[in-house]
C-alpha cells in the first residue's frame, strides 16, 4: 500500500507542493484523495530534498490542504497495450473514449520509451505511397522517415492529414500496415471529423487514435504524443507492423510545454518557449525509424501550424533541424483553389532519392521529378515577369513555361482530398504535362527515357 501524505503545503494553478516526502522520483505518478473520496491524478515535476512539486491532471478546485491526502504510486505513466488497440479511440492519457469495452492489456509500457541506439537503426529506403501526387512524385516519403507538414492557421492540414491516414500504403508486399493518429489541443468538431472520416472509409480498422481536446489539461497534451508513440513502438517492434504516426498539432503541444514551464517559473528561451524545447521535441521525433533485425517500422508525419506563417518561428525551426525535410502548405495556392495547397518548391524530402527508382517506384521517377521541379520553377518566374511587364514582354518559350506552371498546379498538385493516385498515375500525369514543352527543353531526362515515355520528335 503506498504511503499517504497529508503534507500539501500549497496549490498554485495546476501545480501543488507536497513536503516531507521520501523516495519520490521525477515523473512518478501520484493520486490525490479528496475528503469526499474523489481521486485525482498528478505527476511529479521536480524533487528538491524532501519537497515534491507535482502537476495536476485535473482541476485544483476542491483540494483542501488540511484534509486531502497524496500517495505516490512508484511508477511513471504507462500505457496498457494489446493487439485490440486497433480501431479504438483513446483520450490523451490512454483511456478508451469510444464507448467500447476496457482494453485487456498484454503488458504496460512506460510512455517515455527507451532511446533507439543509433547503431541499431536501419536506413529508411522503402517507398510509402500516400496517394498524393505532390508528395509521392516530388517529395517522396520513405519507411522510417520523419517528414513534417508545415501549415498555417486556416489552411486545410486536417483534411490532408486525414487523407494520408486513409490512403497510405506499402506497395507490392502483403505486410501489416497500421496508422497511429495523435490529435493535440484540437476542437471537438475537428476530432469528430477525423473519427467519422476514418469510419466512413473503413480506415478506422487499422487505426489507433489518441485525442486530446482543446479544453483538456496541458499536462495531458504533453503526454498524448508519447502515448501514441508507445502504441506505435508496440505495434511495430512487438507485432512486426509498419506504422505511420500522424501528429497534429505540434504547435499546441509546444504551447502546453511553454505553459507548464511558465508555471514552474523557469527562465524562458526564444519567444517564451523553454530552452529545452529542442531536446523535448527530439525525444518525440527520434522514436521513429527502423531497427535492424526487426520487421516493423515507424514513419512519422508531425503537422504544425506556423504562427504568423513564419518558418523561422522556434517550433518549425527546431522541427526542421530534427526531421528529414518538410512539406509546406501555401496560402497563395489555397486562395487559387488548389487542393491540397502543397508548395512543392520549398518543400523537401531529404530521403526521397532512397525510395524511388526501378523496383521501388519506376525507372523514370528521378529524372521526371528533377525536370518537373526545374520547369515549374522557371514557369513561376515567367508568370511573375508577366505580372510586372505584361505578356507581350515574354518570349514564346517563356509563355510555354508559364502555361506549364498553371497546368502543373491545376492537374498535378491539385487533386482534391478523396483522389488516391497510384505512383504510376502520378508519373503519367507528369509526362502528360511535360508534353506542353518541346522535347529540346527536357535537358534533365536521358534520351532513351524520352524515347520511351515522351515519344520521338
Amino acid at each position: 500500500m503506498p504511503k499517504e501524505y497529508r503534507t500539501i503545503r500549497e496549490v498554485a494553478g495546476p501545480l501543488m507542493m507536497v513536503s516531507d516526502v521520501e523516495g519520490v522520483t521525477y515523473n512518478e505518478l501520484g493520486e490525490i484523495k479528496l475528503p469526499n473520496g474523489e481521486i485525482r491524478r498528478c505527476q511529479v515535476l521536480e524533487v528538491d530534498g524532501s519537497n515534491a512539486l507535482v502537476q495536476l491532471f485535473d482541476s485544483a478546485a476542491g483540494i483542501n490542504l488540511a484534509d486531502s491526502k497524496v500517495s505516490f504510486l512508484g511508477r511513471s505513466m504507462e500505457l496498457p497495450v494489446s493487439p485490440d488497440m486497433l480501431s479504438r479511440v483513446f483520450d490523451g492519457l490512454g483511456n478508451p473514449i469510444d464507448d467500447g469495452p476496457a482494453l485487456i492489456p498484454e503488458k504496460r509500457l512506460d510512455i517515455n520509451g527507451t532511446p533507439m541506439n543509433p547503431a541499431a537503426r536501419d536506413y529508411p529506403q522503402e517507398f510509402i505511397q500516400t496517394g498524393v501526387s505532390a508528395i509521392d512524385g516530388l517529395n517522396t516519403l520513405v519507411r522510417g522517415q520523419k517528414l513534417p507538414i508545415f501549415s498555417a492557421s486556416g489552411l486545410p492540414h486536417a483534411q490532408l492529414a486525414a487523407q494520408i491516414a486513409r490512403q497510405a500504403a506499402v506497395r507490392g508486399k502483403d505486410e501489416q500496415f497500421a496508422v497511429v493518429f495523435a490529435a493535440m489541443g484540437i476542437t471537438f468538431e475537428e476530432s469528430d471529423y477525423f473519427v467519422q472520416s476514418f469510419k466512413e472509409t473503413g480506415a478506422i480498422d487499422r487505426t489507433v487514435m489518441f485525442v486530446n481536446l482543446a479544453n483538456d489539461p496541458a499536462i495531458e497534451r504533453i503526454a498524448t504524443p508519447r502515448m501514441a508513440l508507445t502504441a506505435a513502438e508496440y505495434l511495430a517492434f512487438d507485432l512486426g507492423m509498419h506504422v505511420l504516426v500522424i501528429m497534429t498539432d505540434i504547435t499546441n503541444y509546444a504551447d502546453a510545454l511553454r505553459e507548464v514551464s511558465a508555471a514552474r517559473k523557469e527562465v524562458p528561451g526564444r519567444r517564451g518557449y523553454p530552452g529545452y524545447m529542442y531536446t523535448n521535441l527530439a525525444t518525440l521525433y527520434e522514436r521513429a525509424g527502423r531497427l535492424k533485425g526487426k520487421d516493423g517500422s515507424i514513419t512519422l508525419i508531425p503537422i504544425l501550424t506556423m504562427p504568423e506563417d513564419d518558418k523561422t518561428h522556434p517550433i518549425p525551426d527546431l522541427t526542421g533541424y530534427i526531421t528529414e525535410g518538410q512539406i509546406i502548405l501555401s496560402r497563395e495556392l489555397y486562395r487559387k483553389g488548389i487542393t491540397p495547397p502543397i508548395d512543392v518548391l520549398p518543400s523537401l524530402s531529404r530521403l526521397k532519392d532512397k525510395g524511388i527508382g526501378p523496383d521501388r517506384t519506376r525507372e523514370d521517377h528521378a529524372a521526371t521529378m528533377n525536370q518537373l521541379f526545374a520547369a515549374y520553377a522557371r514557369g513561376k518566374d515567367a508568370r511573375e515577369l508577366m505580372v510586372v511587364l505584361g505578356e507581350a514582354a515574354l518570349t514564346e518559350m517563356d509563355k510555354k513555361y508559364a502555361e506549364f506552371a498553371e497546368a502543373f498546379e491545376r492537374e498535378y498538385v491539385s487533386q482534391g482530398y478523396n483522389a488516391n493516385r497510384s505512383i504510376e498515375e502520378t508519373l503519367d500525369i507528369g509526362w502528360k504535362l511535360l508534353h506542353i514543352l518541346p522535347r529540346s527543353e527536357l535537358k534533365r531526362i536521358k534520351d532513351d527515357m524520352l524515347d520511351k515515355y515522351y515519344g520521338k520528335e
